[in-house]
């Protein structure tokens, strides 16, 4: 199996650290000269975003909005930029993580003090925009809920762990998908496909069922809509590794969603191009399934059918299967969750739906 090639980590590392410093010497330069420092973003407003067609996903378009210390509005946002840009450059320097959670709270330390984290969450999002990259980049994580599981040999990258390595069928549970998951090297895998699945109820029935055996997979529990590290590492198994991808949610307005963020990413990443799996595959709980397995079922609330309005509308939906599987929520009224199929069996899931929805996959 191809591996990676060398040094991919460490050149991110120092585009990180030129394009941080870049932010500092803007700043240095202006005030050097005179001039009140500022910085201009790419707006992150609805109406700048605009799908493409052909990286099949949300992207900003050529409207920016300007922070400038000449506008006492902008001090703050500005300053607070300046600091998280500076916080970030210890990070990236000393090889530490922080998670979105710290860095609300590492701010006071420096008497730059958020009102809330939601504050300092929208800081550490426009300094993504202003570098084009991911928080994961500059070291920031949200905390860890998603896992993997399957025959897979990874090796560590992360300082002080490198060269270590790790099994990931060794853990029933699965491996979180943490940090040190994200960057590491795929080393080894007789796997030829990976199923990521919304429910951690599902992905613990497809270990127990070997599915990771019987069907060369590799597991991820998603854990409802991913984090951007597991989207992430999505994408790396597909691209780098040429594996498949197939996800398998509940069947209402909301696992579709799901699937179609691991496709073409989400309204609020649309300054990131390195989250999104084009080729990755929804093979259900369609809600044509619903009938087609006569699975238990609950009605659509007022919520759920207000969803599937929106998504028809959505750009991302245009594609026949999207748009005949909305309309059969419509017409049915119904959705139902993965666990209706235990309803035949607690194998049933994985005996026959699973077969029948990979042989489906090889006429899409």
């Amino acid at each position: 199996m191809p591996k990676p090639p060398k040094g991919i980590a460490e050149a991110r590392r120092k585009e990180v650290l030129e394009a941080l410093r870049q932010i500092g010497k803007s700043a240095y330069d202006a005030i050097y000269s005179g001039q009140f420092p500022e910085i201009s973003l790419p707006s992150r407003s609805v109406g700048n975003l605009v799908y493409d067609d052909e990286l099949k996903q949300f992207i900003l378009g050529d409207a920016v909005v300007k922070r400038s210390s000449r506008n006492i509005k902008h001090i703050r946002p500005y300053t607070q930029l300046l600091w998280l840009a500076f916080f970030a450059n210890q990070l990236v320097q000393e090889e530490r993580t922080s998670t979105l959670r710290d860095v609300f709270y590492s701010a006071q330390a420096f008497n730059m003090e958020f009102t809330d984290q939601s504050e300092s969450d929208e800081i550490i999002t426009d300094l993504e925009t202003a570098l084009m990259k991911a928080r994961e980049d500059f070291n920031v994580y949200p905390d860890e809920r998603s896992a993997i599981f399957g025959n897979m040999i990874i090796e560590y990258t992360k300082p002080g762990y490198e060269g270590r390595r790790q099994d990931l069928s060794t853990h029933p549970d699965g491996l979180m998908i943490g940090p040190a998951l994200t960057t590491a090297e795929f080393i080894e895998t007789d796997a030829e496909m990976v199923l990521a699945i919304e429910k951690g109820g599902l992905f613990t029935r497809f270990v127990e069922e070997k599915v990771h055996e019987r069907f060369k997979a590799l597991l991820i529990n998603t854990a409802g809509q991913p984090p951007r590290s597991t989207r992430y590492v999505i994408r790396r198994l597909n691209q780098e590794l040429n594996l498949p991808v197939y996800i398998f949610c509940d069947a209402d307005p909301w696992g579709a969603h799901i699937a179609m963020v691991i496709r073409s990413g989400s309204a609020n990443s649309a300054h990131l191009r390195e989250l999104t799996t084009p080729s990755a595959k929804w093979l259900g709980v369609y809600a044509s399934d619903i009938e087609t397995y006569e699975l238990p079922h609950d009605k659509l609330n007022e919520l759920d059918i207000k969803r599937v309005h929106e998504l028809l509308k959505d750009p991302r939906y245009t594609e026949k299967l999207w748009q005949d599987e909305l309309q059969t929520f419509l017409k049915n009224k119904k959705k139902a969750e993965q666990e209706a199929f235990s309803r035949y069996g607690l194998t049933y899931i994985v005996d026959k739906y699973l077969v029948d929805k990979l042989e489906m996959a090889k006429s899409m």
